[in-house]
């Protein structure tokens, strides 16, 4: 039997990719988005449902179609996320709300919906998208970072409870990638200087864009070793073995990155 898998945020960036390489494997896919979607699901040749995962309705009923629909669920990819920047002081509770909704709450929502159905089951995978901002300083993207960290606890904590129910989790915190998240940054919010220059911010952070399509392998690669966490690209773990070893010089680095930013 085929396996079954939802991609929430699947109509562009890392989502899509995820989506396109699953369909190639021979995978059931559903892409969820707010946006795009059904045109994402001809072009990969899947099936597409517009979602905004931060409707804890919206998502359930998601969730338990496709499970329905399949007779399974093997993969649930909460991908989808939104990219806040700006300086803490200029950051309104808007941006901070907002950020939570989609960026937490999703994850929440997505999780929520799937894992009593994979506990039934007795199987399934969950992947959280997380960022390496969720393992390392990240400033000038506050309620973004917060996130990120978030899921990061999330995702690890219930690895630890569902490995007794066949249930695997793992989190996927890639560094700076080539996505539109980058081109659309505070979407809906009230815009900020960091904002309008986030790709121009994150090159000079990371120094180059890792593509899209390469983060997919990486993180299709993990899943299929069952890693609790899946950092790429290689800059990405090297960051962070350096925060593990040495936090305050951590801090100090990100620190030196958000002065020359912002100069």
């Amino acid at each position: 039997m085929r396996k079954t898998a939802v991609v929430t945020g699947g109509a562009s960036g890392i989502g899509r990719a995820v989506a396109a390489e699953l369909v190639r494997r021979g995978v059931h896919v559903t892409i969820a988005d707010v946006r795009g979607a059904a045109d994402a699901a001809e072009e990969l040749g899947c099936a597409g449902v517009v979602c905004d995962v931060s409707d804890a309705e919206a998502v359930r009923e998601l969730v338990t179609g496709v499970a329905a629909g399949h007779g399974r669920l093997d993969f649930l990819f909460n991908n989808a996320g939104i990219a806040v920047g700006g300086r803490a002081e200029e950051l309104t509770l808007a941006h901070w709300n907002r950020t939570i909704d989609v960026n937490l709450r999703g994850v929440v929502h997505g999780v929520h919906a799937a894992y009593p159905l994979m506990i039934e089951q007795g199987f399934g995978h969950i992947v959280n998208t997380a960022s390496l901002a969720g393992l390392a300083p990240a400033p000038l993207m506050l309620p973004y970072t917060t996130t990120k960290h978030a899921v990061v606890g999330l995702s690890l904590a219930l690895r630890a409870e569902a490995a007794a129910h066949g249930v695997r989790v793992s989190v996927v915190c890639p560094g700076f990638t080539d996505t539109p998240l980058l081109d659309n940054a505070n979407p809906g919010l009230p815009q900020t200087e960091i904002g309008l220059r986030a790709r121009t911010t994150a090159v000079r952070a990371q120094g180059r864009l890792y593509p899209v399509e390469s983060l997919a392998r990486d993180v299709l690669r993990g899943v299929a070793a069952n890693r609790a966490l899946i950092v790429a690209p290689a800059s990405s773990r090297a960051a962070w073995r350096a925060v593990r070893l040495s936090p305050a010089l951590a801090v100090r680095a990100a620190g030196a990155v958000f002065r020359r930013i912002r100069e």
